[in-house]
């Protein structure tokens, strides 16, 4: 298993930067601290990398702080839920508000069949509440809630 990096303050302003260009995005509180190449994580603990390093030497270690984004292939980047949520205050571009209807199609996980007028990742948001990041095509937006974490649909 590849080992947790925690990011140089060099490569955690390269994050930032992409997640302006992509949302308005300007600065992320605390380490950013990586697994598996894609996944970045918010650490504001007090253990410093080394005692990481020493902790992760005995036991494995899933993570360390909250998953709030991953790096795609093409280096676009996709904010999770929470990570819309504890950045919400700095997003700018690329949003997408849902109106009532929608607002349960998304949260059950359907796709919204919808020509938004957007391309790439943008935000989900319903009135104040970020509800994660979405996939605009010409015609859909595709929807990455985890089934787990999904509505279940009335019936």
């Amino acid at each position: 298993m590849n080992p947790l990096k925690i990011l140089s303050e060099k490569q955690k302003k390269e994050i930032e930067f992409r997640l302006n260009e992509q949302f308005g995005i300007s600065d992320i509180p605390g380490k950013i601290v990586m697994r598996g190449g894609e996944r970045l994580f918010l650490y504001s603990g007090s253990l410093d990398e080394k005692e990481i390093r020493e902790l992760e030497s005995t036991v494995f270690i899933e993570r360390v702080g909250i998953y709030f984004a991953k790096i795609e292939e093409n280096g676009e980047m996709r904010l999770s839920i929470e990570g819309t949520q504890i950045l919400g205050e700095q997003i700018r571009k690329n949003i997408f508000i849902l109106n009532e209807e929608q607002l349960e199609k998304w949260m059950t996980g359907s796709e919204l069949n919808i020509k938004s007028g957007m391309k790439g990742f943008v935000i989900i948001k319903y009135k104040d509440e970020f509800l994660g990041t979405g996939k605009a095509s010409e015609e859909k937006i595709s929807n990455f809630i985890p089934k787990n974490r999904r509505l279940k649909k009335k019936s």
